[in-house]
């Protein structure tokens, strides 16, 4: 019995070595542990931190490159889009440019159609019906011709009394006119047109003169019979 006990004792002694280092050694080697642990954790945090800066940086620097990128590109399509509203504008302008020299071009070669009708008609005096009706014809057909001209946007200038302007008239004769001032039309000696407000044949005109041309001229007349009388009298005198 005492030899078992002491065989046990035996036993536990030996056991004791066998079960691994004391509860110091232990702590110690968990908080090591520990330490490591939190060591790698903290260069984790930092590598994650310093990858994210990294992420964030470059993102900045790809979102100025867009915005650059972005604001090229708007200002590409404002000068585009200008320049095509001017091509648009220009392309208008120059059809209706177009039109109206094609329209300016025919209309012209029918004007002289138009000046002889006006002429028949101040000329003519029908007297028989027949040429009464045909007179009527014949004004028919001219009312069809200005209402045409009309439509085209022809319209006729109104010169008589107006002062000259080169721009719109052209003038044939000058002579003195006690009625009218000096540079103003007397007669019109072939009707001027416009056609949407600019001129499609120049009015030809008679322009004034003025009284004054006149009355200096007879002054003069007036002044040479004086000098001629004087004259012949000195020279009677002198005889």
């Amino acid at each position: 019995m005492i030899e078992n006990q002491s065989a046990n004792i035996d036993n536990k002694e030996n056991d004791v070595p066998n079960q691994g280092n004391s509860p110091e050694e232990i702590s110690s080697t968990q908080n090591s542990t520990t330490e490591n642990n939190e060591i790698s954790s903290q260069k984790i945090e930092e590598i994650n931190t310093e990858e994210l800066k990294n992420t964030i940086s470059n993102n900045d620097a790809r979102l100025e490159q867009l915005e650059k990128e972005h604001e090229t590109l708007k200002n590409q399509y404002v000068r585009i889009s200008a320049d095509f509203d001017n091509f648009r504008k220009r392309q208008s302008r120059d059809l209706d440019d177009l039109k109206i020299q094609l329209v300016s071009k025919t209309l012209t070669a029918i004007l002289p159609i138009v000046d002889n009708f006006e002429r028949a008609r101040q000329q003519l005096k029908p007297e028989s019906e027949e040429a009464q009706a045909l007179h009527r014809s014949y004004q028919g057909l001219y009312k069809q011709l200005v209402e045409v001209l009309k439509q085209q946007g022809v319209s006729p200038m109104r010169v008589v009394g107006q002062q000259f302007d080169p721009n719109l008239h052209e003038a044939v004769l000058r002579e003195p006119s006690d009625e009218f001032e000096e540079d103003f039309i007397i007669e019109e000696l072939q009707r001027g047109y416009h056609l949407e407000g600019k001129v499609l044949r120049h009015a030809l005109v008679k322009v004034s003169m003025g009284p004054g041309k006149q009355n200096s001229q007879q002054e003069v007349e007036k002044d040479t019979v004086g000098e001629d009388v004087y004259s012949e009298v000195n020279t009677s005198e002198d005889v």
